[in-house]
C-alpha cells in the first residue's frame, strides 16, 4: 500500500503556491524554532498564509492549533491543508487566487 507522505503534500502545495505567484517556503523545525509553527509559509500581495500540511489521516497537535490561533488573532490567515485542493479551494473562497491588477 503506497501512502502519500506528508512531505510530497508540502512539496505540491509548494509548487502550486509557486506557479500562482506566491513566494512560498518551507519552515524547518528546530529547538530554537516557535513550537507548532507551520510547515510553509506563504507571500503575495501583501497577505500571508501560514500552511500546516497533514498527509489525510494527521491531525493537529495541541501547540499547532494553538498557533494557528495566534496566527488567527494577529489578522494573518491560517490553514490546515492535507492536499493542494485544501489549498486551492481555501484560495477560490478567500479570492486570494485572482491575479493582481499591478
Amino acid at each position: 500500500m503506497n501512502r502519500i507522505k506528508e512531505a510530497d503534500i508540502q512539496r505540491q502545495i509548494k509548487d502550486y503556491l509557486q506557479w500562482q505567484g506566491w513566494y512560498c517556503f518551507k519552515i524547518h523545525q528546530s529547538a530554537l524554532s516557535y513550537k507548532g509553527i507551520a510547515d510553509l509559509y506563504a507571500i503575495k500581495a501583501g497577505r500571508s498564509l501560514w500552511i500546516e500540511v497533514k498527509a489525510p489521516r494527521g491531525k493537529q497537535s495541541l501547540e499547532q492549533a494553538k498557533f494557528g490561533c495566534a496566527v488567527l488573532a494577529h489578522g494573518g490567515e491560517y490553514i490546515v491543508a492535507k492536499s493542494v485542493d485544501d489549498v486551492e479551494r481555501y484560495l477560490a473562497e478567500t479570492k486570494l487566487s485572482k491575479p493582481d491588477k499591478n
